[in-house]
């Protein structure tokens, strides 16, 4: 829990110059790839195409954030293009359990994702399972929108939990994710942290990583000690 990771959202990017934009970024732990279709969220964003010409040419792995219906059938592709990290959403996934297995067979970490509503509880007993457990901050299929505090609970039950039963998942939080939020966030439990405007926004992306870094492992030895 105490090694702190942060994956820039490339929402906030370039897209005309994604290439260059990755290199700003190559002090990160992974590239967060948002992955939207319209239909389990409003938006539009990339298919795996483009990822994998994103997988060929990033200096960092990937980390994929599917926000996606039918996760059962389109996230095991994603996995097949060489991604470190592929998370599905729980509300759009049929056998969850049988999906992160697929994922794992074929070479990437397993994560799933919950939206901020959506409770911990009932996947508490599949953590064997996974590699991840993506806590939304926000509600999916936007950037740029304010820290849910609400989610906060959540990830102390989840921390617990993950504590609790002795194995290694690491907990995300994706949304709002800034200097001051990185500390309550890390403070609750969670040690991978996706940033979108606090990093892109800044005039020196690689400065704004190691900023982010800085405060949340700082945060996380805190909660640590305690």
């Amino acid at each position: 829990m105490t090694q702190c990771c942060i994956n820039p959202s490339i929402l906030s990017a370039d897209f005309v110059n994604l290439e260059a934009e990755l290199k700003r970024i190559s002090n990160a732990d992974a590239v967060h790839v948002d992955v939207m279709d319209n239909h389990f969220v409003p938006n539009l964003t990339i298919g795996l195409p483009v990822v994998q010409r994103i997988q060929a040419v990033s200096p960092v792995p990937l980390d994929a954030h599917l926000m996606i219906a039918d996760a059962d059938r389109w996230a095991p592709g994603f996995a097949d293009a060489g991604l470190a990290s592929v998370t599905f959403h729980a509300e759009a996934s049929i056998a969850p359990i049988k999906l992160a297995r697929e994922l794992r067979s074929r070479g990437a970490k397993a994560g799933m994702a919950l939206r901020p509503s959506t409770p911990v509880e009932p996947y508490l007993d599949m953590l064997s399972e996974l590699d991840m457990l993506l806590i939304m901050t926000v509600e999916p299929g936007f950037g740029g929108q304010a820290f849910l505090d609400v989610t906060l609970p959540k990830i102390r039950r989840a921390r617990a939990a993950i504590d609790g039963s002795g194995i290694g998942v690491a907990i995300q939080v994706d949304g709002g994710i800034t200097e001051e939020t990185i500390t309550r966030a890390a403070e609750a439990g969670a040690n991978v942290f996706v940033a979108g405007s606090a990093v892109y926004g800044a005039d020196d992306p690689a400065a704004a990583i190691d900023r982010l870094r800085e405060e949340g492992s700082r945060s996380l030895r805190k909660a640590t000690a305690e």
